[in-house]
Parts: structure tokens; C-alpha cells; sequence
């Protein structure tokens, strides 16, 4: 489901009273124009989403929700940009696409290990 994170602050997408466990939600976020486009956030645009949708969290759900859901990036990952999107402090891993199938793949997940460490 494709959800703007401006019309969540307007409740326009009720969803959340439909989830009984936030424990094994992953929200991805990609934006519209990064799909099979090439183009890609940059660092700061990619923090101000995943931020603007962890304060979402925090104001409709709980600080708990907000601190523990991991939210993830997609959006034309590659080995050239991980590293700088992985250092955000709210982009928690990686949607990735077709970077999958080649050998930059392993600089992806090593970018995303670090988060995790």
C-alpha cells in the first residue's frame, strides 16, 4: 500500500487500530519518483521522511512504537549511496531492488550490518 506521510499526519489512512503487534512491522518507504526511475533520495530527504514518519508514530501511537518499528529505504540503493543513506539516524535498512542481483549488493548489506551493531 502506497501511504503519503503528509496525509498521515491528517489521518486520512487509518491503519494502525488494524495491527494487534507492531513486534514484526517493517514500513519501507520509497518515493514515487525513485520507482524504477535511478534517482535516488538524498540523505537528508530520506531522514525527514523516516523521521516525519517515526513522529507519526510517537503522536498516534506510542513512543514505543516510534522507537522500535524499523523503517526502511528504497528507493535506486546502490553501492555508492548506502553508506551515507545507512548514517541517518532513522533510516533503520534497505528496500533493495535490482542492486540485489549484482556484486554491489554485498556493499549494501555491510552499510545496513553497521546499524545493526
Amino acid at each position: 500500500m502506497l501511504i503519503d506521510h503528509k496525509k498521515l499526519t491528517l489521518g486520512e489512512y487509518i491503519f494502525a487500530d488494524k495491527i494487534s503487534s507492531w513486534d514484526n512491522v517493517v514500513l519501507a518507504y520509497e518515493p514515487v519518483w525513485a520507482i524504477g526511475t535511478g534517482k535516488v533520495a538524498s540523505p537528508a530527504q530520506a531522514q525527514e521522511v523516516h523521521a516525519g514518519l517515526r513522529k507519526w508514530f510517537e503522536e498516534n501511537i506510542s513512543s514505543d512504537v516510534a522507537a522500535t518499528t524499523r523503517i526502511i529505504y528504497g528507493g535506486s540503493v546502490s553501492g555508492s549511496n548506502c553508506k551515507e543513506l545507512a548514517g541517518q539516524p532513522d533510516v533503520d535498512g534497505f528496500l533493495v531492488g535490482g542492486a540485489s542481483l549484482k556484486p554491489e549488493f554485498i556493499d549494501i548489506i555491510k552499510a545496513a550490518e553497521v546499524k545493526c551493531t
